[in-house]
């Protein structure tokens, strides 16, 4: 028997609840609650609980009271018009103040503007003729001011990849492109259209406790361009607005749907990569140019990953491991998919640099890709630390070890991220460590121990990796950058209490049930 949820929540100033069934897709639920915000498709919308943090707008969402309401707010605009007033902010007044200044300039009003007229007069209509606004899955306040109700609207046919791809850019490019469409039709008419996202996001964006998992593709398509914009890369580079969205988007197209090893991560590390440079004060330390660099590498840093690693490619003979002599095979390929998509004019965010810019970043990229590599971590790690007592940001050699480490830091960061959000990530990893084994020994292959479902338990896989891998290197970092010690080991060393813990309840549970079974 189906069961239904009641979400009490405030939207706008007013007190409002959804109710939708336990079988309802993700979708239709943030479609619902978009509906309520009166929010366009194009823009993002978070749910915040009492504490004010960030609820993961979905089915599993908890059913709340009234007092206990949730509190649902849009944080991002889609358009803003440069120099309209921020009371014209619905598409009817838009219209008629754009079509008043092309009428000045050329004397009448272009197609393009009859049409779009003649689109909101008829959703206008739509609007007043429907009493309850049903066909949006909502019910207006009534004449005795309770409680809205928001009803569930038909689910939407499921997607092909290419068609989910398509609807990822169409949102994250969408914000620009009536307004454009405009503009280059009619030439005399200036105006400009501009991501707005709130304060409170981009500072949220620079801290390791930011929520990925609260972002769809193309709103982390978004904050992805917000962090190029807010480090300036855009006007100290040259690079185009348009050739930025082009390149973001073909990077996202080039991450495969595998469990761990997808655009989410990407965007994780690279946000990481953010976060840090803004901690550390890396802006005052290194070059511009090296701070692209690291940001750059960290989203391109698993381009096309085939959710096997590199003992994989070698053991299997893959092509990889063939075109790249057994020498990281994966990370070669990474760099070279970088490339290939910048190789597109449409897409070459370097462009506008001089031969000599260009050589240094494709440098740097490669470099700091390649040592992502975890088979050459004790190699970069001990270089580091040798490099510690006297470390010198004016040091080439130095300079270019911190680089690797920063992108190696940022790319195994997950569990420098509250539990809430780090947990899932290592559910997604050990399921695509077992599709590698479960296939190693379909094949015959060796089977790598790390990654046997009949070997590894969840807490011991932490425990080891968070004592020989993480607190080595996220002690060495700290140690240049003691700012680091509570933004990223301390989280890392509670986890490996949690995991700790979980580990050793894990074991006497285990005794516990041997001891009966021989009693």
């Amino acid at each position: 028997m189906m069961t239904t949820k009641i979400i009490h929540f405030m939207v706008n100033g007013r007190l409002e609840h959804a109710e939708f069934g336990d079988d309802c897709s993700a979708a239709d639920v943030k479609d619902l609650f978009r509906a309520a915000a009166e929010a366009g498709p194009h823009h993002i919308l978070k749910m915040y609980n009492k504490d004010g943090s960030v609820l993961n707008i979905s089915p599993r969402l908890e059913p709340n009271s009234q007092d206990s309401y949730y509190r649902l707010e849009v944080v991002a605009s889609d358009l803003k018009s440069v120099g309209l007033p921020k009371e014209l902010d619905t598409m009817e007044y838009r219209l008629r103040h754009l079509e008043n200044k092309v009428i000045e300039d050329v004397g009448k009003s272009p197609d393009i503007i009859c049409d779009m007229k003649s689109q909101v007069e008829s959703f206008k209509r739509k609007l007043e003729s429907v009493g309850h606004l049903s066909w949006m899955g909502l019910f207006k306040e009534d004449s005795d001011h309770q409680l809205s109700k928001i009803s569930m609207k038909p689910k939407t046919p499921q997607l092909s990849v290419q068609e989910e791809r398509q609807q990822v850019r169409k949102n994250f490019l969408s914000m620009r492109a009536q307004l454009e469409e405009t503009v280059r039709r009619v030439s005399s008419l200036c105006c400009r259209s501009s991501l707005q996202v709130t304060e409170e996001v981009r500072e949220n964006l620079k801290t390791p406790i930011f929520d990925n998992w609260q972002w769809e593709e193309a709103e982390m398509l978004v904050l992805l361009q917000v962090m190029f914009t807010d480090l300036d890369f855009l006007t100290a580079f040259h690079i185009e607005l348009e050739v930025l969205q082009n390149f973001l988007f073909e990077v996202y197209c080039h991450y495969n749907n595998i469990p761990f090893h997808n655009f989410r991560h990407c965007f994780c590390v690279t946000q990481m990569m953010y976060g840090l440079i803004w901690l550390t004060d890396l802006r005052s330390k290194i070059a511009k140019i090296d701070l692209l660099i690291m940001l750059t590498s960290a989203l391109c840093h698993d381009l096309d990953h085939p959710g096997y690693n590199n003992v994989y490619q070698i053991n299997a003979q893959t092509d990889l491991a063939l075109r790249y002599n057994d020498i990281s095979p994966l990370e070669n390929h990474h760099c070279a998919v970088a490339f290939s998509i910048m190789s597109k004019p449409e897409c070459n965010i370097l462009k506008n640099l001089t031969c000599e810019q260009y050589k240094h970043i494709r440098g740097g990229m490669i470099r700091c890709i390649l040592a992502t590599d975890m088979a050459r971590h004790n190699e970069i790690l001990n270089k580091f630390r040798s490099m510690q007592p006297v470390f010198d940001f004016t040091n080439k050699d130095h300079k270019e070890v911190l680089m690797k480490i920063m992108v190696k830091v940022s790319d195994i960061s997950n569990e420098a991220r509250p539990m809430a959000v780090a947990e899932p990530w290592l559910d997604c990893l050990l399921q695509e460590f077992f599709n590698q084994s479960d296939t190693e020994k379909l094949k015959g292959l060796p089977v790598t121990p790390f990654m046997d479902r009949d070997k590894v338990s969840k807490p011991s896989s932490q425990t080891k990796f968070i004592r020989f891998v993480l607190l080595p290197l996220f002690s060495e970092l700290t140690k240049l950058f003691p700012c680091l010690e509570r933004h990223i080991l301390e989280p890392v060393r509670k986890a490996l209490e949690y995991y700790t813990d979980l580990e050793r309840a894990s074991k006497t549970e285990e005794e516990e049930e041997e001891g009966t079974a021989k009693a």
